[in-house]
């Protein structure tokens, strides 16, 4: 069958245009890809302020445990759990009653010891002038005064237990110690108290100041001695900044502490060093038991300052993108000093005036080329401060 030339011209029009654009497809599959626009921030040193923390255990500044230091029942209870007390103030009583009766005894033991003196001098007495006048032997004015002397030994005897029984007396009523606060009280009135049980009758608190124990590793222990001025370590510890404490809910309790002391030998065991810093607690806000941060400042004068942002980790090492003059990237390992909530401090890897790829590095490789798109470094600390 013959085709007619007007279709056959149609057909060689669609072979062309189709061939055209499969040849303009293949080259634009073969083309490269444009080179992204990415954020560019200059590194910048900037005088900071660094912070190390180490967790902690709270404390009162005394944590007493009240014991029975007496027998007996449990006769009264004059406090609440969780109530403040102050020293002298009356907490327990025990029934005092047998305790008593043991006071009496002691003292009717004493007046017959003293009566026995008396006795015992009236026959010295007696016997000295019949001795004078050699009616009766030497010896039985020997005896005479020797039983004297047993007789004061007994008054001083029961002296002696006249006082001790006062004291078991006293013991019945069980006063604060120091001021605080108390804890649970697991005995209830009527119970049987004993000076040999295992818990006490309740624990009480002085938490005017707490102290916040945490311990240093032994290269943490020789990196604050050389940080900070002073012949001995009493004298380093007065020149430590003061210190904050991070609680629980990651706030910054409002008071500052004091470093005061250094434990006197590191742990075989764990190899650390446990140090005290203290904070004043005179609203009560703190108790014994508490958990936290410990915050050490530390001044950096000339700091090294790249956004967090910047950096992405590799086996444990941290790198960040160097642009350099063709606006290739290349990824660098960098040394971090330090941190805040937004930025890393620099100690090696980088040098101010570098350019680092701020984000998006997430798909870079090294050698890629990018558009880089300029931020000042002050706009930058002004959005996020340092």
């Amino acid at each position: 069958m013959k085709i007619p030339g007007k279709i056959r011209f149609i057909v060689l029009i669609s072979s062309i245009i189709l061939l055209q654009n499969c040849t303009q497809a293949a080259e634009g599959s073969n083309a490269a890809p444009s080179a992204p626009e990415l954020p560019v921030y200059t590194v910048i040193t900037s005088p900071a302020t660094t912070y190390q923390e180490f967790p902690t255990a709270l404390e009162g500044k005394n944590n007493v445990e009240i014991r029975a230091q007496v027998d007996g029942y449990l006769d009264r209870i004059y406090v609440e759990e969780g109530a403040y007390v102050r020293a002298g103030q009356p907490l327990f009583k025990i029934d005092s009653r047998s305790y008593g009766e043991q006071m009496n005894m002691a003292q009717a033991n004493l007046q017959a010891a003293n009566a026995n003196i008396e006795k015992a001098k009236v026959e010295v007495d007696r016997l000295q002038p019949l001795v004078a006048a050699k009616v009766v032997s030497d010896v039985q004015l020997k005896t005479a005064k020797a039983n004297y002397a047993a007789a004061v030994a007994a008054s001083s005897q029961a002296r002696a237990s006249v006082g001790n029984a006062r004291i078991n007396v006293g013991f019945t009523t069980i006063t604060a110690p120091v001021s605080g606060y108390i804890g649970r009280i697991p005995y209830k009135k009527g119970s049987l108290i004993s000076r040999t049980d295992p818990n006490p009758l309740t624990l009480l608190s002085d938490i005017s100041e707490i102290y916040a124990y945490f311990s240093l590793s032994e290269l943490d222990f020789i990196a604050f001695q050389k940080k900070y001025p002073g012949a001995s370590l009493e004298e380093k510890l007065k020149n430590m900044p003061m210190v904050d404490l991070v609680i629980a809910d990651n706030s910054i309790y409002p008071e500052k502490g004091k470093m005061s002391i250094v434990d006197g030998q590191f742990d075989k065991t764990t190899g650390a060093i446990s140090v005290r810093a203290v904070f004043p607690n005179a609203q009560g806000a703190l108790r014994t038991g508490n958990t936290g941060r410990v915050r050490m400042p530390q001044m950096l004068s000339n700091a090294l300052v790249i956004p967090q942002e910047s950096t992405f980790e590799i086996q444990d090492k941290t790198y960040v993108y160097i642009l350099g003059k063709d606006n290739k990237v290349t990824s660098k390992p960098v040394k971090i000093s330090g941190k805040t909530e937004s930025y890393y401090f620099i100690s090696e890897g980088v040098s101010a005036g570098e350019k680092i790829v701020y984000t998006g590095i997430g798909n870079l490789k090294d050698g890629a080329s990018i558009k880089p798109k300029v931020i000042s470094s002050d706009s930058l600390l002004r959005a996020k401060p340092l």
